[in-house]
């Protein structure tokens, strides 16, 4: 859907890209840069605060005002309109807008699909003059979402939701308004200029969730309006709320000179593509959100397990602990294949002969001590039952006590002034190199070949720092080059092994980006290890990730109550499935509890891969007694929800299904008390009571229909 409608006298030149769900309008004339003027989705058009499209800082044209800020600079102000063009093909939409600011050349890439109120964004900047021109930062995505031509306060009703990692405690959201600590009034409309400061979350290094996550929402409940981002890069990135004196605006960028040491140098002829961001729309954050979600679908590698999502058995969460022998597998096999697991992954130590791993690793050779009779009679076991074997793998770490260490060039790892960058006794490689990805490629091939691994659970474990100055023009370029090759080399290894399941890790989620996983099947969610702890986590895991990637650990022990390793099943029930734990200590009733959350995760398989999250309780809170998570289905949805303490009632809201009626059913468990619900429809809420166990989880369905007033409301009778 394009419209461009030339400048009437005094106008400025207009055009209206997007698709059947989301429109932006872009404009420009001969004294100021291309800038989107106004946003569509849900039938509704605003107005929003004009600033440059392309923000560009380089060495020698820094800001202006003087500031810290992804945006104002002067490039973003000197940019001229050139040309643009369209593309179709079979719904992906594309369009590319050309500016020129003296030597430098940009391009805004575009993309939109039918169907999705998304848009990814990305800027190429190209040298077309004779001398150098030194990048510092190259935003990809700058647009204001205030109201143009307000009257009052800009900020007034926003609310920014974002979220913060950590280790074992992943997906900590928060709800805060823009107007308050964050933004005070600062009357900068007195002094002529735009404010300097601004609200920024960044990355550096290559944990790109270690900290604040790339993905966040904007919301304004007046305007009926909110965006949802995710930075879609494995290394350093910023994003960026900033307030000007007519608006705000938002700025989402890769790494830049001043967070993450980044700098490029663009020879004569020479170009820099930015890193790909999506900005999502709705008309509040669970819409944006939905969005976001569809995007996230739309553009994942294609791959069988995207919706076969076999249920998987992992022998390390609070069960073998990176220790397996042959002896603790075999019994672990069979009774994950009886309770109906459909891979069985061996995790971490099956390389180990000394019994202290970490520093030694990097050749990826099956322990002869832990297997007397070889990893081959173990995985046979495995393949004998009818699942798929998994083995656990760190391949980008090198151990400084490991052989591999010193027969690979120095050439091949990450260093800093010619020294190899040790970060907790591991060298890590720099897989520009071909001998780095050509030893990879070998484990994998070898791997896959000599025992018939299909499945691999990747772990990532340190964080080498800002990265490499080894051919590269800063250590930021050197990091971003190798994040690249990462990708690649992930790329080479699927076309390769096109079935191959490849689980995304990294001391749980300190690499929980979409570039990761829009090639990955999965992402474990966390390493939390107490069970009472993980909901939080699991619940709010489907912000970042898709429902059917997030595999929130669920490892019932034999010393449980029902209650106890109820909870645990329910944590992982809507996500992917992933099991630990051990079975074969459990006694009967305690393994079946297992295998009927398991064939219960099969039955809901195909509903979570297509449904869309919302959280009935609102933002899951650390300490909260309560939470739940809602999947949002056609014609029903479902919810997990648990009680952690506190009252033994809540009330869960369900705004879409206001009018409807509702049957309310339980999923998980079937054996265990029920919990009383009532259903409101004229408010769409459900308020649940529970029984006097204050340590509990259930998982509900509501399948729902329209009441006889609401279809009578629609078609006008009475």
């Amino acid at each position: 859907m394009t419209t461009t409608q030339p400048a009437a006298t005094g106008a400025k030149p207009t055009l209206a890209w997007g698709n059947d769900r989301v429109t932006l309008t872009f404009d420009w004339d001969a004294e100021s840069p291309v800038t989107c003027s106004a946003v569509a989705v849900a039938g509704r058009t605003l107005p929003v605060h004009r600033v440059p499209a392309v923000e560009i800082l380089t060495a020698d044209a820094g800001h202006r005002p003087a500031s810290g800020r992804l945006a104002h600079t002067e490039h973003g102000a000197r940019l001229r309109y050139v040309d643009h063009h369209e593309i179709d093909e079979g719904g992906v939409r594309r369009l590319v807008i050309r500016e020129r600011s003296g030597d430098l050349e940009v391009r805004l890439e575009l993309t939109a699909r039918d169907g999705v109120a998304a848009v990814t964004s990305r800027v190429i900047a190209s040298n077309v003059g004779d001398g150098r021109i030194v990048l510092r930062a190259v935003a990809s995505w700058v647009a204001g979402f205030t109201a143009r031509d307000h009257s009052g306060d800009a900020l007034a009703g926003w609310e920014r939701l974002t979220g913060t990692n950590d280790w074992l405690g992943e997906g900590r959201w928060t709800r805060t308004p823009l107007r308050g600590p964050d933004f005070v009034p600062l009357a900068e409309h007195l002094t002529g200029h735009n404010p300097r400061g601004s609200l920024s979350a960044v990355s550096t290094g290559t944990w790109s969730t270690a900290h604040q996550l790339p993905t966040g929402i904007l919301e304004s409940r007046e305007a009926s309006l909110a965006l949802a981002w995710q930075i879609e890069h494995n290394g350093a990135w910023r994003w960026e709320i900033g307030e000007d004196t007519a608006g705000a605006y938002l700025a989402l960028s890769g790494p830049t000179d001043a967070d993450s040491g980044w700098s490029r140098v663009l020879t004569p002829a020479e170009s820099f593509e930015s890193v790909p961001v999506t900005l999502a729309l709705g008309v509040d954050a669970v819409s944006a959100i939905g969005a976001l979600t569809d995007h996230r679908r739309a553009t994942r590698r294609t791959h069988p397990d995207n919706t076969a999502m076999p249920v998987i058995f992992n022998d390390y969460m609070n069960t073998l602990d990176g220790d397996p022998t042959t002896e603790k597998l075999l019994p672990l096999i069979r009774a994950a294949a009886e309770v109906g697991a459909e891979v069985f992954c061996i995790d971490a130590g099956w390389y180990d002969d000394s019994g202290y791993w970490w520093d030694s690793v990097g050749t990826w050779m099956p322990s002869t001590t832990r297997f007397p009779g070889g990893l081959g009679e173990v995985v046979d076991a495995i393949h004998a039952e009818g699942m798929i074997a998994g083995l656990w793998l760190e391949p980008e770490v090198v151990g400084i006590q490991s052989p591999i260490a010193d027969a690979l060039p120095v050439e091949a790892f990450l260093q800093r002034n010619g020294e190899r960058v040790v970060e907790h006794d591991r060298f890590h490689l720099d897989l520009r190199h071909p001998t780095a990805r050509a030893h990879l490629d070998a484990v994998v091939d070898r791997l896959v070949a000599d025992f018939g691994i299909g499945f691999f659970k990747i772990d990532y474990n340190i964080n080498p720092g800002p990265g490499t100055d080894r051919d590269a023009d800063s250590v930021g370029d050197g990091l971003l080059r190798h994040n690249r090759a990462h990708l690649d080399w992930i790329d080479g290894v699927l076309d390769r092994h096109p079935d191959l399941i490849v689980e995304n890790c990294s001391s749980g989620a300190m690499r929980m980006d979409y570039a990761m996983l829009s090639r990955l099947a999965m992402q474990s969610t966390s390493d939390q290890q107490d069970f009472r702890k993980y909901p939080p986590i699991a619940a709010s895991a489907p912000i970042s990730i898709l429902p059917e990637q997030a595999a929130s650990w669920a490892y019932p022990q034999p010393e449980m109550d029902a209650e106890e390793s109820s909870f645990c099943l329910v944590t992982g029930l809507l996500g992917r499935f992933y099991v630990s734990g051990h079975l074969n200590r459990m006694n009967d009733e305690q393994r079946s509890r297992v295998a009927t959350a398991i064939a219960v995760a099969k039955d809901l398989r195909g509903e979570i891969a297509t449904a869309h999250p919302h959280w009935p309780l609102g933002l899951p809170r650390w300490d909260d007694a309560w939470l739940a998570l809602g999947l949002r289905g056609a014609k029903s949805d479902l919810v997990s929800i648990w009680r952690r303490g506190g009252a033994n009632a809540t009330t869960l809201s369900f705004p879409h299904l206001v009018g409807h009626d509702v049957e309310v059913t339980p999923v998980f468990p079937l054996d265990l008390p029920a919990w009383h619900t009532d259903w409101d429809a004229t408010t769409g809420t459900l308020h649940v009571r529970g029984t006097d166990t204050r340590l509990a989880a259930r998982t509900l369905r509501l399948s729902h229909r329209p009441t006889e007033v609401d279809d009578d409301a629609r078609t006008g009778s009475h």
